[in-house]
């Protein structure tokens, strides 16, 4: 077996899990859509959601029309129609991929697998010195370089090549191995062999990756069968010699210049590929069917957020962010904010932003780094006068009217989510940053980079849907 049909079974594997989880969803369909964005705090659900709704929708095989429902479910999984829910079940429990240096298939392979984990183990320091970064954060780089090694010349709606495709796959199954060995221990039972039974202590995997990282999986399967299914597109691109998957489009350098001015969404970026649409725009059912995939990229988007935040919050808050916090929290958001924040008696995030002048992701990104400061100010002085009890027990004793401190806290955290709400592309904030390089949980770091990664490949291919429509549209109008 070759190491690319080896990886890809992985991944169909994980596939099958998602799509014997979600009987319920569509995410594709308008009703799901709105569903499962009320549901976005319920990482199962969401997944299992978006999982089942694509299954329905996406490409055939042969990739010759918009999403052909029983292609899809065929390519993604080879369920039998009698599977009982037991088995259902057990397909949702974490794949083993301890065999991953047994199936592979050349030693060139092998080499490859055993720099990956030496530069791991090492730490990024290759002197072997002991100078280098923790492994948390070692896997989180790799992860991170990866991606943008397979997806960092992306900027068109095509299929990943096969190459890259296989490389995602083997690496990414190497990378997350590690979490087989990750575990929890809980209180069992043994029978002895003359029937006594007695407690012991068995293994499970540790809760946070068992829920997690299968969801993560189906998503990662998902986004790159939406990529797989643009192979036969109304569309093309007119981008003047700029590569993207090793590809170069010939086009007139005129005619791609005199196209940009008329159909590009966003002048900024003027290195990007334009879409072309052919003369009176895309059919209905080619209309259709993108703005179906972008509901579906959009509900993976925003489950990987999900996922990515209750990784973060869940991360120790290092030291050296709570020692260079201001004094008060009043310094860091400003006296406007800060009269608006305490003196409304029915505080609305959206209309003190409203009143904020954020122009900017940059205005928006610094806006966020004061907020979240002054929450963490707020959150101290609110524990220091409870006998310094955790946050989580001093919003449950104490009601927002009864302390200032736990009030301005709550309210500047409803604030930061509007603002991240406003701004889905926005940067990691300066907590975000300290708690990815400080982290020491290999667990946390595994699920943090790779949600993040996901989010950001399902923020991109929304993006470049959202330019093809607004290329269709424009032709339409002239």
């Amino acid at each position: 077996m070759d190491s690319s049909s080896s990886s890809v079974s992985v991944s169909d594997e994980s596939s099958e899990a998602g799509l014997a989880a979600g009987e319920h969803g569509g995410c594709c369909s308008s009703p799901s859509t709105r569903s499962l964005v009320d549901a976005a705090g319920n990482f199962s659900r969401t997944v299992s959601d978006v999982s089942t709704s694509f299954s329905e929708r996406c490409s055939s095989v042969d990739h010759s029309g918009p999403f052909e429902p029983a292609a899809a479910a065929a390519k993604l999984i080879d369920r039998s129609p009698a599977s009982s829910a037991a088995a259902a079940l057990s397909r949702l429990s974490m794949k083993p991929r301890a065999d991953v240096l047994d199936r592979r298939s050349t030693d060139d392979e092998l080499e490859l697998v055993k720099e990956r984990f030496s530069k791991l183990l090492l730490g990024e320091d290759m002197s072997g010195g002991g100078k280098g970064v923790c492994t948390a954060v070692a896997i989180s780089n790799a992860i991170t370089n990866l991606y943008a090694t397979v997806f960092g010349s992306c900027h068109k709606l095509e299929p990943l090549p096969a190459g890259k495709k296989a490389m995602w796959r083997r690496e990414m199954d190497c990378l997350l191995s590690v979490c087989d060995y990750i575990v929890e221990f809980f209180p069992s039972t043994q029978a002895l062999p003359d029937g006594t039974k007695v407690e012991v202590m068995a293994t499970r995997p540790r809760s946070d990756i068992y829920i997690n990282l299968p969801a993560l999986e189906k998503l990662d399967a998902m986004l790159i069968d939406i990529l797989d299914s643009f192979q036969k597109a109304e569309f093309w691109y007119a981008d003047a010699g700029t590569r993207s998957f090793g590809s170069v489009t010939s086009t007139s350098s005129a005619m791609s210049s005199s196209f940009r001015r008329s159909t590009q969404r966003n002048e900024e970026k003027w290195w990007l590929p334009v879409p072309c649409i052919p003369d009176g725009g895309l059919s209905d059912r080619a209309r259709k069917d993108l703005q179906q995939k972008r509901d579906c990229a959009n509900q993976i988007h925003k489950a990987a957020v999900a996922i990515n935040s209750g990784v973060l919050s869940d991360m120790e808050v290092p030291d050296s962010f709570m020692a260079v916090l201001p004094k008060s929290g009043r310094t860091s958001v400003g006296d406007a904010v800060y009269r608006a924040m305490l003196g409304a008696d029915k505080f609305s995030p959206d209309y003190l932003l409203d009143t904020l002048d954020i122009s900017s992701e940059h205005d928006a990104l610094a806006m966020a780094d004061r907020v979240e400061a002054a929450m963490y100010v707020w959150r101290r002085k609110a524990s220091a006068s409870h006998s310094r009890a955790r946050w989580s027990k001093v919003k449950e004793l104490v009601a927002d009217d009864d302390d200032k401190n736990v009030a301005l806290a709550s309210r500047a955290e409803s604030l930061l989510l509007c603002l991240k709400q406003r701004f889905p592309g926005l940067s990691q904030t300066t907590l975000d940053t300290s708690k990815i390089q400080y982290n020491k949980d290999v667990g946390q770091a595994i699920l943090e980079s790779y949600s993040r990664v996901l989010e950001s490949l399902a923020f991109n291919i929304v993006s470049w849907i959202d330019d093809v429509l607004f290329a269709d549209k424009s032709v339409r109008k002239q």
